[in-house]
């Protein structure tokens, strides 16, 4: 869902700077809504719905320019793009590819694809200023003080800071979220309105972030306010540096979801959401010493996967063999092999 309204956001934002109506020479498609015209030239789409055109056109020929925008998601959709353009720009020599992201891992996207140029572009930013608050920085005593308690203590410095500059706030989960707002309620912070922010939510829920507010905004979200959508007006990031990443557990072959520390890149992607219209300032619930020792990158999901699900999606998108598919992060071949165990023994 927030992939699909970040299709639709992007692209009524493009017919407003053409000076057009969504639906003409821009337009998107997404689950149950197709607004694509005979004029259109350009056409956001979710990543779901291009892997679903490769079906019916496994050449993309529709297309001659195709942009892979949040690259460094890593979903498996993502990887399955990824694979599939690859072997499509060897075969179309016409197809222009633009994969771009604010924290891919440029070296290795490039030698991947075929020593492709790398471009940096700058942002427009202004400076955000970092603050590194673990949770001993709010009370002496640290066991039983909860993150959601350390995000409402570092809300509150804020609001005291300053009057102004809506806040976003990264929670894990929808549970985290429901507590917070509750808690932030509490206060009955003068001009303010509390909005949670997560997958699930339904649309008419999620679309209150976008709009303006009488007073100050302050939005609790899960790490679809990462990449998926951006929300206009944040000057203050309030980042717990946790979120929920599945990962697959082959002794047990169960999919767990814990809540775990982001990466690096991550983090820096939460810090971008602020600084977009004024200096911003992002306040990190954890230590500078923990930022610096975790992991640049976050694992890509093929890597975190049960393999016999993936395995099987391959097959219902006929991708072909999984060992010879060009994943940019193929899988251990032990991985593999233990996914085709799972579907002889559940004789799929």
């Amino acid at each position: 869902q927030p992939r699909r309204i970040a299709a639709v956001t992007v692209a009524t934002r493009i017919a407003e700077e053409l000076g057009e109506e969504p639906g003409h020479a821009v337009g998107h498609k997404i689950r149950f809504q197709d607004k694509v015209s005979e004029q259109t030239s350009v056409k956001m789409v979710t990543d779901g719905i291009l892997l679903a055109e490769t079906q019916g056109d496994k050449y993309l020929n529709e297309y001659d320019t195709i942009i892979v925008d949040e690259a460094h998601e890593r979903s498996l959709n993502i990887d399955f793009l990824l694979g599939l353009l690859k072997q499509l720009v060897e075969k179309r020599r016409d197809l222009k590819l633009i994969i771009t992201s604010a924290t891919i891992d440029t070296e290795k996207f490039s030698k991947a694809f075929f020593d492709a140029p790398i471009v940096e572009v700058s942002g427009r930013m202004y400076p955000v200023e970092v603050r590194y608050m673990p949770p001993e920085s709010f009370v002496q005593d640290t066991d039983d003080f909860s993150y959601v308690e350390a995000a409402v203590s570092a809300v509150d410095r804020v609001v005291r800071e300053s009057p102004f500059g809506d806040v976003l706030v990264f929670m894990p989960t929808e549970a985290d979220i429901r507590e917070t707002c509750e808690m932030l309620s509490g206060r009955q912070y003068k001009s303010a309105v509390i909005l949670p922010l997560y997958a699930r939510l339904p649309a008419a829920e999620q679309s209150k972030v976008f709009k303006p507010a009488s007073g100050r905004k302050i939005v609790v979200a899960t790490n679809v306010a990462e990449t998926s959508i951006t929300i206009p007006g944040i000057k203050y990031v309030i980042d717990t540096g946790l979120a929920r990443i599945s990962t697959y557990i082959p002794g047990t072959r169960t999919t767990a979801l814990p809540v775990s520390p982001i990466s690096k890149s991550s983090a820096d992607q939460r810090k971008g959401r602020c600084g977009r219209v004024a200096n911003g300032v992002c306040v990190r619930l954890f230590s500078e010493d923990d930022y610096e020792s975790r992991p640049m990158y976050t694992p890509p999901e093929v890597l975190r996967a049960n393999l016999a699900e993936v395995i099987l999606r391959m097959i219902a998108l006929k991708l072909g063999d999984v060992e010879k598919f060009p994943f940019v992060d193929p899988p251990p071949a032990k991985q593999i092999k233990d996914g085709f165990n799972i579907l002889y023994e559940l004789d799929a």
